[in-house]
């Protein structure tokens, strides 16, 4: 079996020698030939092969699109343009809605605007009058005081004066109780 390995390895080597040196001269249909030449040719048929199945796929996809084309029908877009005037017509109503809204507000905004300074007006002349009510109530107070404090003092006066004549004619009658020579006995 080494054998037959070895024999084939130096036929390998043999064949490469043969065909893969640079000297190596190929004859197909008479024409003499390098390897180098028979690259570059092989490179060239492929080429050519290559551009010519491009050209009949795009030739292909043309007459498919070309059919396609005759074939084409147009669509019915009257459902799309019925629907459409709707959506018109309701963006029209929904704009005239929108208006009737936006101006109803204006006027209750104004409305609101109006009771709002009424009641601040209102509230600023019961504030003024509630103010000098209490001044009024406080400069009553304060005389109602003072009347009362000169009552008080009046009352205590005459109250102090009443009892400085008590205690003096307590302290006569004691006096005069003590002078009495007859008291004693």
């Amino acid at each position: 079996m080494a054998e037959d390995l070895n024999k084939k390895v130096d036929e390998l080597e043999a064949a490469a020698k043969k065909y893969a040196s640079k000297d190596t001269v190929i004859s197909i249909g008479g024409y003499e030939f390098t390897p180098a030449k028979l690259m570059v040719a092989a490179t060239l048929v492929s080429s050519m092969l290559g551009g010519l199945y491009g050209t009949f796929e795009v030739y292909k996809d043309y007459m498919g699109m070309k059919k396609k084309i005759a074939e084409y029908v147009t669509p019915d877009l009257s459902e799309f343009d019925k629907r459409l005037s709707v959506i018109e017509e309701n963006s029209s109503k929904t704009s005239d809605y929108t208006r009737d809204i936006k101006n109803d507000l204006k006027q209750d905004l104004r409305r609101n605007e109006t009771v709002t300074e009424q009641i601040e007006r209102s509230v600023k002349q019961s504030q003024r009058e509630t103010d000098s009510d209490l001044k009024t109530i406080q400069k009553d107070l304060r005389a109602s005081l003072d009347r009362t404090r000169d009552d008080m003092d009046k009352l205590k006066r005459d109250t102090d004066a009443k009892v400085d004549r008590i205690n003096r004619e307590v302290d006569s009658k004691i006096q005069k109780a003590i002078d009495n020579p007859l008291a004693n006995k």
